[in-house]
Formats: C-alpha cells, sequence, structure tokens
C-alpha cells in the first residue's frame, strides 16, 4: 500500500492488536472518525494481520511488540528489548505520517506506538474496554493526554486516573448498534421456537463447548423440542456435540465461527458466553437476557468484573466456572427459559447499561483532544 503523504491535520493513529476484543472496538472508532472525514492508520503486531485485514486503514504499520509471563525475568527482559524496538519504529513512522492524534485500545501491542508519541509529545488517548484497568493502559495512564473507559467501574486504576477518566462506552460495529433499535420479544410460555445462542471465547472455549450440549439434553423433552440452539463450538468438539442434540431431540447449528453474529444476537431469547468486554457490550447493546460464564483464567478477573456490570443492574446470571457444574446450568437454564416475564425483565436492565454511541462519544473525546 502507498505511503500516505505528510499532513498535520485529520489523521489518527489507532494502536490495537493482541485479541479481536482490542481490535473490534478500534474498528468501530476507526468507521466512526472516517465519516467525519478522518484518513487512519493502525499500528499493530505481526500477531493480528489476519485479523487486521479488513481494518478500513490508509496503512497499516506492523511494530514489534511482546509481554512476559509473571516470574519470568528473562522473558521480561526480553519483552524490554523487543518493545524498545517496536518504539524505534514508532517514532520512525510518526516522523513520516505525522497524525494529529495517537489512540491506543490496550494490550501490550499498544505500547510501542503510545511510547513512541508520548516521547515526542504528541496528543495521546487511551480507552479501557475492561472493568478493570490493563497493565499496560495502567502504565500508560499518568502519561497521555485523556483517558476513556468503557465502564464506570475501573478496578487497579489509581485515583488519579479514575478522576481523569471520562466513560464513553465500548464501541461496537454499526451492525451491532443497530439492534438498540430492536424491541425484544420473549418466547411463549408453551409453544413456539426458544433460540438460544451460545458464543464462545479463543481461551477456555472447551467448557462450554462440552458442558452446554450436555446441560441442554438434560431438560425436559417438552422444551428440547421447542430449542433453537445456534453454538460457537472448538472443532474438535463438533462431532461430539452434534451427536448429543442429536440424541436429545434439539435442532442445533453449530460451527468454529458465526460472520452474522448481529442477525443471530437480533433473533436470540437468551444469550450464553464468555464475558469480555465486547461480548458484555454486545449483549446490552442488543438488550438479550444473557448467563455469562467469566474466564477463570482472565488477568484480575476482568470478565468477571465486566459481568458484574451487567448483573449488578439485572441484565444476567453470572456462572463461575468453580462452582458450575451441569446439572446447575440444567436447572438454571429451565428456570430462566420457562419463565418469559423474567426474560424480558433481564432484557430491559440489560439495555439500560447499554451505550449503543460509544463511537461516537470516542470520536468526540479524540476530536476533542487532538485540537
Amino acid at each position: 500500500m502507498a505511503n500516505l503523504p505528510i499532513a498535520p491535520r485529520k489523521i489518527a493513529m489507532i494502536a490495537a492488536g493482541g485479541t479481536g476484543g482490542h481490535l473490534f472496538p478500534a474498528q468501530a472508532l476507526a468507521e466512526a472518525l472516517i465519516a467525519r472525514g478522518w484518513r487512519i492508520l493502525l499500528a499493530t503486531d505481526d500477531r493480528v494481520r489476519s485479523l487486521s485485514n479488513a481494518f478500513p486503514a490508509d496503512e497499516i504499520i506492523t511494530l514489534d511488540a511482546a509481554t512476559a509471563r509473571k516470574g519470568d525475568p528473562v522473558g521480561a527482559a526480553c519483552a524490554v528489548v523487543t518493545i524498545l524496538r517496536g518504539v524505534g519504529q514508532g517514532r520512525a513512522a510518526l516522523n513520516r505520517l505525522n497524525p494529529s492524534v495517537v489512540i491506543g485500545f490496550g494490550g501490550y501491542p499498544s505500547l510501542p506506538a503510545l511510547i513512541a508519541a508520548i516521547m515526542q509529545g504528541r496528543r495521546t488517548i487511551i480507552h479501557e474496554q475492561n472493568a478493570v484497568s490493563g497493565r499496560a493502559n495502567r502504565f500508560l495512564a499518568p502519561r497521555v493526554t485523556a483517558i476513556a473507559t468503557a465502564f464506570p467501574v475501573l478496578k487497579k486504576a489509581s485515583a488519579a486516573t479514575r478522576a481523569r477518566a471520562v466513560v464513553v462506552g465500548n464501541p461496537v460495529r454499526p451492525e451491532i448498534r443497530a439492534l438498540a433499535e430492536l424491541t425484544y420479544e420473549p418466547p411463549a410460555e408453551a409453544e413456539g421456537d426458544v433460540r438460544v445462542l451460545i458464543t464462545g471465547g479463543s481461551q477456555g472455549a472447551r467448557l462450554l463447548s462440552e458442558l452446554l450440549p450436555a446441560a441442554i439434553a438434560k431438560l425436559p423433552e417438552a422444551l428440547r423440542l421447542r430449542l433453537r440452539v445456534e453454538q460457537q463450538t472448538r472443532a474438535e468438539s463438533l462431532e461430539g456435540a452434534r451427536r448429543v442434540y442429536a440424541d436429545a431431540l434439539v435442532q442445533a447449528e453449530l460451527a468454529p465461527f458465526f460472520r452474522d453474529m448481529a442477525g443471530r444476537l437480533a433473533r436470540a431469547h437468551l444469550v450464553i458466553g464468555r464475558a469480555g468486554a465486547s461480548t458484555v457490550s454486545e449483549v446490552a447493546v442488543a438488550g438479550r437476557p444473557s448467563i455469562l460464564i467469566p474466564l477463570k483464567v482472565a488477568l484480575d478477573d476482568d470478565q468477571g468484573q465486566n459481568a458484574l456490570v451487567l448483573a449488578d443492574a439485572g441484565g444476567t446470571e453470572i456462572a463461575r466456572e468453580d462452582a458450575l457444574t451441569q446439572p446447575k446450568m440444567t436447572q438454571a437454564l429451565h428456570t430462566l427459559l420457562t419463565n418469559p416475564r423474567r426474560l424480558a425483565k433481564m432484557a430491559s436492565a440489560a439495555r439500560s447499561v447499554a451505550r449503543p454511541d460509544a463511537a461516537e462519544r470516542l470520536a468526540d473525546l479524540l476530536e476533542a483532544t487532538a485540537l
């Protein structure tokens, strides 16, 4: 792709990578900025080049980045060397492209671009998607121009950081945002389809792939015959899950990945999944009742804290892995799926904490910071 000419205004560098949870909100912001006449640069790492192919950027810049596990001093030293190399690459890119603002979406791939921008005295923003501030954002927060958050709660952050933070929400894709206009219709009490959408994260999805079919198979037959299950599941678990559903007379569509997530959310009566920031935000915007299963090994229990934001409003039931069994999940499913009134109340509660205009709010903050 051809290099951009140097220009002083209306160019934003977005630093994001690591997982889709960081990249998808960044893409939603990019689309909002493009509609306002901005040109977009994406600074990312090699690991997410495949995810970034559809990112609407004039140029994608790959910067070296790394992280290390706690208690690994050799790995930490190597990570520092790699990040410093990425900072040098970032400084060269900033000198060449001269964006008026650099915004990072957390995770170690955002560090090189943000550190380079801070060293050059440029306007900078960080956005924290989770209810717990990540390590990269905790390091950057005292040094950036502005701080944006997805949730009113920001744990692990200093008092100074919380005082400066502007709650904008978590940007969602336009097709998800459109769901905020749709009314939730609960299933009928004794007849008609009951639609359950089960999503899985890239980590720890085996639990959902294997536990949920087993739990659903133990529901009363009259309810099973009404179920229409759409489930993301690991490729190696597909055949086993299909057999369980077929034996239980449950109609189920299974795939490792669903592209039309907006359409599936729109027709779901109940959503079951992990509690990553994007999942929690999308369920809230769509106004769908849910059962959320936070990833047990997530750093600082960020998924558990994300889920609590929705649970405190009454929009979700949280199922912790340590206490989760097939009988408990079967009971939870039966309780919710046979109570349309409760599902409707949960849907309304979920929508009450949604911020469907998060991309526009974050774009407003970016433009104000870039002045």
